[in-house]
C-alpha cells in the first residue's frame, strides 16, 4: 500500500442551507483530485426542496431561484456526490476537507433521511484540525481563509465549493511538508484524538461561562447523529 502522504488526494468541499449538519442540505459540491501534477474536479449545483435561506445564500452566492432552475434533482445530485467520494476511497485516495467532521456529517445524515446506511469513511485528512494540532501556538483565525494565508496557499474565492476543496487539498499537501512526522502517525486515530481533546475543552470552557454545551461534539470525522 502506498505510504498514506504519498497517495493522490480527492479533495471535497460542500455549501449547504444550514450551519447544523445534520438539518443542512447540499447545495453544492465539489471534489478536485490532485495526483501529482494533474488536477481534475467535477462539481454540482443541488435543487435542495426546500427554501435556501438568505443568510447563506449571502455566503455561497446560490438563491434558491438559482437551485430551482438550474440544480439536479436532489436525490439523483446527492447519489453522485456520495459515490465519487466513496469511489475516492476505493481508490485508496485521501479524501481531504477543510472540518471534515461538518461536510462528512452533512453527508451522512442526508443519506440517512434519504434511507441509505450510514456512510463508510475511509481515509480522511482535515487540514483544520491538523493545523490545530501542530501550530497551537500561532495567532490569528483558523478560518480556511486564515490558514490559506499562514501556508502561502492561494484561494481563489471562499465559499465557493470548487475553490474551498482544492485550497484544502493544497493544504494537505503544505501541512505534511511543514510537518513531515505527520507521515508516521496513526493519522485518523490521531485526528480523532485531537478533534475530541479540543472539544472537551471547548465544552468546558462554555460551561464555566454559564452557557449551554450540550451541542459541543467529540466525533470525528462524522459527529454523533441525535
Amino acid at each position: 500500500m502506498t505510504h498514506w502522504p504519498d497517495r493522490p488526494i480527492c479533495a471535497f468541499d460542500l455549501e449547504t442551507t444550514d450551519r447544523d449538519p445534520r438539518i443542512a442540505r447540499i447545495v453544492t459540491a465539489s471534489v478536485v483530485v490532485l495526483d501529482g501534477d494533474t488536477v481534475a474536479s467535477r462539481t454540482w449545483l443541488l435543487d435542495p426542496g426546500i427554501e435556501i435561506p438568505e443568510e447563506t445564500s449571502a455566503i455561497h452566492g446560490v438563491t434558491t431561484e438559482r437551485a430551482r432552475a438550474e440544480g439536479l434533482e436532489y436525490t439523483a445530485g446527492y447519489a453522485q456526490i456520495r459515490e465519487a467520494l466513496c469511489e475516492a476511497w476505493v481508490r485508496d485516495h485521501i479524501v481531504v476537507a477543510f472540518n471534515a467532521s461538518y461536510d462528512l456529517t452533512v453527508i451522512d445524515a442526508e443519506g440517512r433521511r434519504l434511507g441509505l446506511p450510514g456512510l463508510a469513511t475511509g481515509l480522511v485528512f482535515d487540514p483544520y484540525v491538523v493545523d490545530r494540532e501542530m501550530d497551537r501556538g500561532r495567532e490569528g483565525g483558523r478560518t480556511l481563509q486564515a490558514v490559506c494565508a499562514a501556508y502561502g496557499v492561494t484561494l481563489t474565492a471562499a465559499h465557493q465549493a470548487e475553490a474551498d476543496a482544492l485550497a484544502a487539498g493544497q493544504l494537505a499537501r503544505a501541512l505534511c511538508t511543514r510537518f513531515p512526522q505527520l507521515a508516521d502517525l496513526d493519522i485518523m486515530t490521531d485526528q480523532a484524538a485531537w478533534h475530541a481533546e479540543r472539544q472537551r475543552n471547548f465544552a468546558e470552557y462554555l460551561s464555566g461561562l454559564g452557557r449551554d454545551a450540550s451541542d459541543v461534539d467529540p466525533q470525528w470525522p462524522i459527529r454523533g447523529i441525535a
